[in-house]
């Protein structure tokens, strides 16, 4: 008998640093199952990570580690060249951050999903990719991140788990990669929908020049993300469970 579908959603959380607050993430959580964490370095700050912490426990969400660049100003979603030990040095030292917090509040880490630029990074430079796995292997968690050939092989390499998504409020181009937020259409709620529907029965994405691709994700189990920074972002995740459900 083949295995019972799994979808979750997951959710980018914790993104403000201070008194600047990004993302509304009290509305959001009724909406997904998982929340990535910020912990420093492109957003979110000691104490905002106590609260989001709470604030998924609160509502049952699990926690995972969204580490990024440092890189505050332009919130992890600019090009910055790091030498890969530094990177594994900075992933080890914002999970660690996170996984105090969690230990503190009685949370398990769920996993560790890279925010931004270091999700592109770690598909463009092997040496990157090798040293952020080998950074989240430490913590025993899985890796959630987009299943290319050469992704799916390092994990296996590693010992790492890796849980694939699918992205309905970004755009994929003709070759099926995933487009960057600043370079993607602004999704609506009816289009999170139509794309979560065509992936969900048909394994393809619509590219920005109206070309059906093939999307390399296991539709058997996928998690779904919705961005909390961008605009309709609760709209979004309400329509992306309304998809799910649809769609069981």
């Amino acid at each position: 008998m083949a295995e019972k579908q799994w979808v979750e959603i997951n959710c980018d959380m914790g993104e403000g640093f201070g008194r600047w607050k990004m993302g509304p993430d009290e509305e959001l959580m009724k909406y997904i199952d998982v929340a990535n964490v910020a912990c420093g370095f492109h957003a979110g700050d000691p104490s905002t990570m106590v609260r989001t912490v709470r604030l998924a426990k609160e509502h049952g969400v699990r926690v995972g580690a969204h580490p990024g660049m440092p890189d505050l100003l332009g919130f992890g979603r600019r090009r910055m060249n790091i030498a890969p030990e530094d990177m594994y040095a900075m992933v080890l030292y914002q999970v660690g951050a996170l996984a105090g917090i969690l230990a503190a509040e009685g949370v398990p880490l769920n996993h560790v999903k890279p925010h931004g630029e270091l999700y592109f990074y770690i598909q463009r430079v092997t040496a990157v990719r090798d040293a952020v796995l080998r950074a989240v292997r430490t913590f025993n968690v899985p890796i959630y991140g987009l299943p290319t050939k050469e992704m799916i092989e390092d994990c296996q390499r590693i010992g790492l788990k890796l849980i694939p998504e699918f992205y309905p409020d970004l755009d994929y181009n003709d070759d099926g990669e995933l487009v960057p937020v600043a370079e993607s259409v602004p999704a609506t709620p009816d289009l999170i929908k139509e794309r979560i529907h065509l992936f969900a029965s048909k394994g393809q994405a619509k590219t920005k020049a109206g070309k059906m691709v093939d999307i390399p994700v296991d539709r058997q189990g996928f998690s779904i993300c919705i961005h909390s920074d961008l605009p309709g972002a609760v709209e979004h995740a309400a329509a992306a469970r309304e998809a799910i459900k649809l769609n069981s």
